[in-house]
């Protein structure tokens, strides 16, 4: 019969400590903590003065959160448990963790955070909530500035709890200390305190996503010079002069942007004359009509990842284009299925780099078109993906095998045979 070792059991049960929200936290002036916890959780700001308690005392009631982390952070959280582990065979007692290197310790917080992309403060969530734990946590949680480099703002109507947000913000975003910043903003467009509050950040925010949700007024990014990926939304409708305008001059070092919940048309396309835009690299973004494709070649001359997601209506009149730098092209179209619509889509580009094709919701396939455009490109197609909703016949598929023998190929019929891991790298599948 197999024992278990108890030793094992406690330092698993540690590490999953580790992750389980607190009450509240403490941080280096308690006055400003104080600020913070009448915020975000008012019940708890009194026992800012109580004294701080041992750290078996606090974590021993908390519920387990090993089910929360995903596969690859157990695999690493039960790398630091090893060492934990070691350490507690010699010395008989949980609170050796106390004294684990800070290295470790601060690789062991970034597990400790919740999995949203974009961090709102909480007290009871991490990274605020490891600042509670004891002074050495503290000093450690405050003093990792990956620990604070994502943040979610609300630009909201609320003048009276504006400042108390900012204050909040502010003192989040200057713990990162330099760090590059992921921000996400909820922006209504009638603020300038905003701006003004990230100013002094905006050399630090390398991604943004900002969800217009009612505009008066553009959110200027021109000056967000170190800024490489950009996000915009749209919540509920669309504001095309105010987000035209947010978009009529980017930073130069932007290389990636995801505009796929907008829709653009070639006139609305012109709009943009910024040279920044020739920068990008890769691009996501919607299209009203595929007259906006060559458009947006032309204008991004140096795109080498594009997805194309919207209404895909016939190309009406295009002149040729020929794109020396695209090397993959994903479609989501929201044509009818029965549609035999001819798109000529590939009718007008030349492609010679192209290595990646995805497509779904195109309705048939233009076989002929596409063969045509393979070998009027002369492009060596790596890998082939057809989604829900598109449609195309063996013979077609075989036909593509014989013109790239090492050509990649997937249907949607084949993703129910194939491992997890694989069909989730599929964009469309």
């Amino acid at each position: 019969m197999q024992t278990s070792n108890p030793n094992a059991e406690l330092v698993s049960t540690t590490v999953d400590k580790l992750q389980t929200p607190l009450d509240a936290f403490i941080g280096e002036d308690p006055s400003l903590e104080t600020a913070i916890l009448n915020i975000y959780s008012p019940s708890v700001s009194a026992a800012m003065d109580e004294p701080q308690k041992p750290l078996d005392a606090i974590i021993s009631p908390l519920e387990t959160a090993r089910d929360g982390i995903g596969y690859r952070q157990r695999e690493t959280v039960d790398g630091k448990a090893h060492f934990i582990q070691s350490n507690t065979v010699r010395t008989g007692s949980s609170s050796t963790i106390l004294h684990l290197p800070t290295e470790i310790l601060s690789e062991i917080f970034l597990y400790c955070l919740p999995e949203e992309e974009h961090l709102s403060p909480a007290s009871r969530l991490a990274p605020i909530l490891l600042t509670r734990v004891c002074r050495r946590w503290r000093q450690v949680a405050l003093g990792f500035p990956r620990l604070w480099k994502s943040l979610l703002l609300k630009d909201d109507d609320d003048d009276d709890d504006w400042d108390r947000q900012a204050f909040c913000y502010n003192y989040w975003l200057e713990r990162s200390r330099g760090y590059p910043l992921s921000l996400r903003i909820e922006y209504y467009g009638d603020r300038s305190d905003l701006r003004r509050l990230l100013q002094p950040y905006v050399k630090q925010i390398s991604s943004l996503a900002v969800d217009f949700c009612a505009c008066i007024n553009p959110f200027e990014i021109d000056d967000f010079d170190r800024l490489n990926h950009l996000t915009v939304r749209q919540f509920p409708a669309d504001f095309p002069r105010v987000i035209n305008r947010s978009l009529s001059k980017l930073p130069v070092n932007l290389r990636s942007i995801n505009l796929t919940d907008l829709l653009f048309s070639p006139a609305r396309l012109d709009f943009f004359t910024d040279s920044a835009w020739a920068r990008l690299t890769h691009i996501e973004i919607g299209i009203r009509g595929l007259d906006a494709f060559p458009c947006i070649l032309r204008l991004c001359p140096n795109v080498t990842s594009l997805v194309i997601i919207g209404v895909f209506n016939p190309i009406k009149a295009a002149a040729p284009i020929t794109h020396a730098n695209l090397r993959s092209l994903r479609m989501r179209g929201h044509l009818s299925v029965d549609s035999g619509e001819d798109l000529g889509l590939f009718n007008i580009v030349t492609l010679p780099n192209l290595r990646v094709v995805e497509a779904s919701q195109m309705g048939t396939w233009p076989h002929e078109e596409f063969k045509a455009f393979l070998r009027r490109s002369r492009c060596t197609l790596e890998k082939l993906v057809f989604g829900a909703a598109l449609f195309s016949t063996a013979q077609q598929r075989a036909e593509y095998a014989v013109l790239f023998p090492s050509l990649g190929m997937i249907v949607e019929s084949d993703v129910g045979n194939q491992p997890a891991e694989v069909v989730h790298g599929y964009f469309f599948v």
